[in-house]
Formats: C-alpha cells, structure tokens, sequence
C-alpha cells in the first residue's frame, strides 16, 4: 500500500493513539475513512468485545476471504482438467492442466481481493505426495504466506484411487464379472481410513503457512444420475449407484473432519476457519449421459501404440466448474456460521508490496 503525506500523517497519528487503549477503535475508524481501502471491522478480543490490545479484528465473511492473497490447492478436480482452455505451460504429459475455466479463477475473479491468486492445483496429486513433497521447490506446499486471506483445497479423490477403481468397474466382462466393481469397496473404505491422518497433516501444513486464513475444503461432485436408467458403456445401472455413494460416502469423511477442525478453531478462540464446501449435487441434471452433460465422459484418444482412454474422463467441464465455483462462492458469503476473527497486524502488515512478495 503506497502512502501520500496525508496517510503518513494519518498513519503517525495512529501509532500515537494505538498506544491509548481508549484510542484504539477511534484510530482504526480514522484509518477506515481516510484510506478507503480496506474498512474491516473495529479490533475485538476474543470473545467479540472491543480490544484494548488490538489483538484481533471481527471480520465479515468476505472480508476474512479477501483482505489478503488466495492460494488454490488440490488435485484434476481443482486445477480444471477436462475443462479446456489450458495454460500452456501446465498442458504437457505429466503436466498439472490447470484451466482458466476452473473454479479457482471463478473465485478469483468473483472478489476484489487485495492479493491475488497462486493457483497451483495439479492433476494427479495425491495428498500424500503433497506430505512426502512439503517444502520442496515446485510443490504446492512450499510455501509460507502469513497473509493469505483464503485456501481452497480438493483433494483425496488419488489417495483413494479414483481413476483405478472406475478402470476396474469398467475393463471387464459385463455378465460374466458383474461383482468385480463394487468388489473393490473394502480396499476403498481402507483407503479411506488411511486418508484421515492424510487430511489431518494436510490441514496442519496449510494452518501453519497460512494461520489466518479461511480454508475451504471443496468436495466432490455426483458424476452419475442420482437414479440411472440404464448402462453407460459396461457400467450398469447398480454400479453407478454404489460410485455415487462411495463419492457422497468420501465427502461425509472429509466434511465431519472440517467440522472437527472448525470447532476446534472456535473453541480456542483462534484466527481463520477451516470449512467444507458441499457440491455433490453441483451437476444435477447434467451428470454423464444427460442431455446437457457438465462433465466429460469417455474420451478416447489416438496415439502411436493405439488408442486409450484420456485423462480428463469423468472429469468436470467448464460448466461443471462453473458450478463448483458458484457453490464456492456461496461458502464465501455465508461463512461458517460463527463469527471469524483474523490477526490485527497480520491484516494491517498486508501492503501490495508484503502481498506480492508472498503470492506463489
């Protein structure tokens, strides 16, 4: 934030009357009507109550979403694979697809935030592989920005093998292996378990870069009809269904972790929020063999050796992402139904220069 004479004026006249604890809430109005940049809420203590220390500030929703930078996270279902207009760079074999159409750049692009968005999101990640990579040059865990106002994060759908276990329900003799698909269901539900320590330490790392922020976990959507009518390729009717509640199963694990974290967040009376964000209804009406689908079905695609099945299949298009994104948005606005606080010098130390220096 570039300061003229007056604002410096204003500024040491504000240092001044911060030293008064009477003097706190005025100063911070004062600074609200001259800059006009960034009017937050009056410093309170923990308990809702005007501070005399300034510790923290009582923050609107979007205002704990927006004073500071927004870093993406997650995996395919975050960076926009499968929905097309891919920056050049991420769209390469092994490469992290990440799409202008992705929910993301919808957030992004819904806020004037101060900062600005770090997408870093990548096909394929596993959660995981994020842990075992923390730190290292390129990861989306080698980070340390205290002034990042928002996190989303989609991530598991790899650790519980997703794309493998669609490929075994797929890949075989329709009447004569009519079990194999829902019989993986126990090797999923201990993958499962094992994701919950997983998320734990994914929460913990993204807490410890970013204390302040509010993190939204997003979901995963329903990508069959909530009632099939009949096969899709080898897929029947009934394995369509067990897909869709392993889907809605997965998205009740990670949504009772969130509530477990937030509630931890409230009770302490810390900083930042930890929330779920529902949208396994996102593609009603428009899941795979509807009319108007919103996400990718099959896609083949010719190589030399032949022909495979592309990597975005079952994948989210630029409409489904539009509705992730507007579910996110939602989130944003409504917040977690409590009140948020953020750190009182966190918020004011994020100038454009503190904000650009920190944004990945």
């Amino acid at each position: 934030m570039l300061l003229g004479v007056p604002a410096l004026l204003l500024a040491a006249a504000l240092v001044t009357l911060v030293a008064v604890p009477d003097g706190r809430q005025a100063a911070w109005r004062l600074w609200c009507e001259a800059t006009r940049d960034w009017c937050l809420g009056v410093p309170v203590d923990s308990r809702g109550r005007p501070a005399e220390d300034g510790e923290l500030l009582l923050l609107s929703p979007v205002q704990a979403a927006t004073w500071g930078n927004y870093y993406a996270l997650g995996d395919s279902y975050s960076s926009g694979d499968g929905a097309y207009d891919y920056y050049p760079d991420t769209a390469v074999q092994g490469g992290c697809w990440r799409s202008a159409n992705a929910y993301p750049e919808l957030v992004a692009d819904s806020y004037d935030f101060a900062g600005k968005l770090s997408f870093r999101a990548c096909s394929g990640q596993r959660g995981h592989a994020m842990l075992d990579a923390i730190d290292e040059v390129g990861s989306q865990l080698d980070w340390n920005a205290p002034h990042t106002s928002l996190v989303t994060i989609g991530i598991g759908g790899n650790d519980l093998g997703f794309s493998s276990v669609l490929k075994t329900c797929m890949v075989r003799v329709p009447l004569l292996d009519s079990g194999t698909c829902t019989a993986q269901e126990e090797d999923i539900r201990k993958r499962m378990q094992k994701f919950e320590t997983t998320f734990e330490e994914l929460v913990g790392a993204v807490r410890e870069r970013a204390p302040d922020a509010r993190i939204l976990v997003v979901g995963y959507p329903r990508i069959f009809p909530e009632e099939p009518v009949g096969s899709y390729y080898t897929l029947t009717a009934s394995n369509q269904r067990w897909l869709n509640e392993t889907i809605q199963e997965f998205n009740e694990q990670l949504a009772e972790a969130v509530a477990a974290h937030d509630t931890e967040i409230a009770s302490s009376r810390s900083v930042g929020s930890v929330e779920f964000v529902d949208v396994y209804h996102a593609l009603d009406g428009h899941e795979i063999g509807a009319e108007e689908p919103w996400v990718n079905g099959v896609l083949l695609r010719n190589i030399a050796a032949g022909v495979t099945v592309d990597r975005s299949t079952f994948h989210p298009d630029a409409d489904g992402h539009r509705a992730v994104g507007e579910l996110v948005v939602e989130q944003i606005e409504r917040g977690p139904g409590r009140p948020l606080y953020a750190t009182f010098d966190v918020v004011a130390g994020a100038t454009v220069e503190t904000l650009a220096a920190e944004a990945g």
